[in-house]
């Protein structure tokens, strides 16, 4: 199953994809709070559920509802209730909401959107770059992140065919990549730039993402080249790519005279982006 977060009116759902069943898996406690707008959706939830299971048809409603471990706002995951689209929209008929209406399109729209992406892969980058644009990335940016996502895509693919296990040791390869080319952990890299649970890419500069990108490409060349097997071996290969970013690094810092890791975020990078804006606008 794949994880994804997906944006109604402004808030998220956590969602995942079973690739098998080919089915979308919604998180019951988001789409409640989103529907209720209370301040304790958990309760609401928990409250509801029993009136439910005195209606008539309640039993097809609770096989449609399953756990799953969905990352809470702490970082972690937790077993959370989810339920398919038929559930979801089981549940929403049990909610009096101005909502309700509105929000049974955009799960109409979500699944055939992933439809849609299915034939058509184009589809899923379309849609990163409106999601992008609307949280006020520039063109410019977005591009080099698009570029990144394919890259990553590639690395892990290689990864996974040269016997790295998908989950830790993902995280670790990516640790050594990141401390190799920038000099922190991705933990301090993110620590150094405010973020907690936000991602980040979607928090580096321009430059910062060329240079992760290029550490990652190097990687993937060089597990081409040399064709690494298990964690330990591509560990090397890992930092042998990130050191490659790290001396294209040192030469851009040598001719600015500046650093290319910036505490710079998202919220930063979108207030610069902003000031330029409005001062060729001044200027006009």
């Amino acid at each position: 199953m794949k994880n994804e977060i997906k944006l109604f009116d402004g808030k998220q759902i956590r969602t995942k994809w079973d690739e098998e069943k080919e089915e979308w898996y919604f998180s019951v406690v988001d789409v409640v709070g989103i529907l209720t707008e209370s301040s304790n959706p958990r309760r609401y939830w928990s409250d509801l559920k029993k009136k439910l299971k005195n209606e008539e048809g309640a039993f097809q409603l609770y096989g449609k509802i399953v756990q799953l471990k969905l990352e809470s706002r702490d970082g972690k995951k937790y077993v959370t209730d989810v339920a398919d689209m038929q559930g979801i929209f089981r549940i929403i008929q049990s909610i009096p909401s101005p909502k309700a209406e509105p929000f049974k399109m955009w799960l109409a729209e979500v699944g055939q959107e992933r439809i849609d992406e299915i034939m058509d892969p184009e589809l899923t980058i379309d849609r990163a770059l409106r999601t992008y644009l609307e949280k006020g990335y520039s063109r410019e940016w977005i591009n080099q992140r698009l570029q990144a996502i394919s890259v990553r895509r590639e690395l892990t693919d290689a990864w996974q065919d040269h016997g790295v296990k998908e989950g830790l040791e993902y995280a670790i390869l990516t640790d050594e990549i990141t401390k190799a080319w920038s000099g922190m952990t991705t933990k301090k890299y993110k620590t150094f730039k405010g973020l907690t649970k936000e991602s980040l890419r979607d928090n580096m500069s321009t430059t910062e993402l060329v240079l992760n990108m290029l550490a990652e490409t190097a990687t993937k060349d060089i597990i081409d080249a040399k064709h690494p097997e298990g964690l330990e071996e591509n560990r090397s290969a890992a930092q042998a790519g990130g050191s490659v970013a790290k001396d294209a690094k040192a030469s851009i810092e040598e001719k600015t005279g500046k650093p290319v890791v910036t505490s710079k975020n998202a919220i930063d990078l979108g207030r610069l982006i902003g000031d330029i804006t409005k001062q060729i606008s001044n200027d006009k």
